[in-house]
């Protein structure tokens, strides 16, 4: 007969580091907090003094142990648990799962077998062609012949990285063949290293689901949109949720495919899906069957705790739906990325597959603007004042032609806007008032790098051009100017046309109304 009261052990995430923050800390104390008001022992194994988990009052036992499967063994030899929860500590208590298995440990949640078939790459494919759910075309390489051949196959620009590399760390894309030999001669050192290359999808938005399912079976979800294109490492990018500028037939999909994976898998607990969306066509990048980074933004935007849900599920409570009809959400909320390219000298503050932030923050508004703009106050962000001027820097020409309408914005906002010689030609050819600039490149001054430095420019607005080497060089030089002189960067043209949009409706952060946080 089962005990009315049991004891469980959670594994705890391990110390801050790029890509496992507070945000899984956060998971694990609301785990304790739901397991204690329950009338449950609690036992946390964790090594960071940083965390709140690791205050001596939120559990019952505490382990300040290094993450290990030796360590969680003896732990689990000395308290005997009736279950053990990691489902809510990051890939670092998940990559546990399979050993601790074998070892007998009683697992809690979604069966490792159901894991193994989302972090099997392969398997995961093979599941998803079951499904008939899209996914991006490809392939496991060991010789340099064989991968030039896909590449040129799926067209570039492609999406490599080492195959025995996890959560985003080694990769890279490619937009050459050249791209791609150099990629694998530095990053791999030898033609034999096998890697994994897929077609990187250009001009697609990445929408991200957040869920809790039991016996396969949805419980509560979240679905949010990145504000930049895909190629912007989750963790690095700006997230809205509810999502602002979904198809709804696209948000249906999404929910589709999210239903039909939670049952395949028969998923119990906490798990969340990437998805790559462009004119309704959804495709699928991964499946992670734990808690993600953005559950609590997820739980707090919808005023719903996603993980004492997760917790209640583990431990085998019947929990019924709680979904929430996005419509019924009466506030937007915006995740921003914190960076440290200013304590980092010489770094380049350029986003892409692998992840860079070494922080977030959240920010709530009645509209999408207003929560955008707190969103970047809160990151250190300077809103540049009316009569500043704005440089831009754009290096793919479908940049300068989509960036027209950003740049009219700006100049009703009463922006002056400067350019290097050929975006500025574009602009000017076109009715835009746009002064010139020498590239750093050129010899010329004053170039555009001393023209940061003199602190005439209230904004830089630069985007790389990742086809030309000069132009990847110049641009490095800017952004870092940019950095060193404490001006404002966007690298990104959607965050830029979100941020006219935003100074359209707020010109200064004072017209911001300012709310107490409420789950109602």
């Amino acid at each position: 007969m089962k005990k009315s009261s049991q004891k469980y052990l959670i594994i705890g995430s391990g110390p801050y580091s790029i890509g496992s923050s507070v945000e899984f800390d956060w998971c694990g104390v609301q785990v304790l907090r739901t397991l204690r008001r329950l009338g449950h022992e609690t036992v946390f194994i964790n090594s960071n003094p940083e965390t709140v988990s690791t205050d001596f009052d939120e559990c019952n036992r505490l382990y300040f142990e290094e993450l290990t499967v030796e360590r969680v063994l003896d732990v689990c030899e000395q308290e005997q648990p009736d279950g053990v929860i990691f489902s809510t500590g990051g890939q670092i208590a998940q990559n546990m799962a399979e050993a601790l298995k074998e070892a007998g440990i009683h697992l809690l949640g979604t069966s490792v077998e159901s894991i193994d078939r989302c972090e099997d790459r392969e398997k995961f494919s093979q599941l998803c062609d079951d499904l008939h759910i899209d996914q991006p075309r490809w392939e496991s390489f060991s010789q340099m012949k064989e991968a030039f051949s896909f590449a040129k196959q799926v067209d570039y620009p492609v999406l490599v990285r080492p195959s025995f590399v996890l959560s985003g760390a080694a990769m890279a894309v490619a937009t050459d063949e050249e791209n791609l030999r150099e990629f694998l001669q530095t990053a791999i050192g030898t033609s034999k290293a096998s890697v994994v290359i897929s077609k990187f999808e250009e001009n697609a938005k990445e929408v991200e689901f957040d869920g809790v399912a039991q016996d396969g079976r949805i419980v509560c979800s979240a679905i949010a949109e990145h504000v930049e294109n895909a190629g912007v490492h989750s963790g690095d990018a700006t997230i809205v949720l509810p999502p602002q500028n979904l198809y709804l037939e696209t948000v249906r999909r999404v929910r589709r495919i999210a239903g039909e994976l939670a049952r395949e898998l028969n998923i119990s607990g906490p798990f969340n899906i990437q998805f790559l969306a462009r004119h309704n066509e959804i495709k699928v990048i991964e499946c992670n069957l734990r808690a993600s980074r953005s559950f609590p933004f997820a739980s707090k935007v919808l005023g719903q705790n996603f993980i004492e849900l997760a917790t209640r599920v583990l431990i085998g409570e019947e929990v019924p739906s709680q979904e929430v009809n996005p419509l019924d959400i009466l506030r937007v909320g915006v995740k921003a990325a914190q960076f440290s390219f200013s304590r980092l000298k010489g770094a380049d503050p350029a986003l892409g597959v692998e992840m860079s932030s070494t922080g977030e923050v959240a920010c709530f508004g009645h509209t999408i603007e207003e929560a955008f703009l707190k969103s970047l106050l809160a990151t250190g962000f300077r809103v540049p004042q009316k009569g500043s001027k704005i440089l831009v820097t754009l290096g793919k020409l479908r940049d300068k032609v989509a960036f027209r309408p950003i740049a009219g914005a700006f100049l009703r906002l009463g922006f002056l806007l400067v350019a290097t010689e050929r975006t500025a030609e574009l602009f000017n050819d076109h009715g835009i008032t746009c002064e010139t600039v020498a590239k750093i490149s050129s010899g010329e001054h004053p170039n555009v790098a001393e023209l940061i430095e003199s602190g005439e420019v209230g904004l830089v607005i630069n985007t790389p051009n990742k086809f030309s080497h000069e132009e990847v060089t110049d641009g490095y030089g800017i952004r870092r100017a940019a950095i060193d002189a404490n001006v404002p960067l966007i690298i990104n043209l959607q965050a830029a046309k979100l941020l006219a949009q935003t100074l359209e409706k707020f010109p200064t952060a004072d017209l911001l109304p300012v709310e107490p946080y409420s789950k109602d």
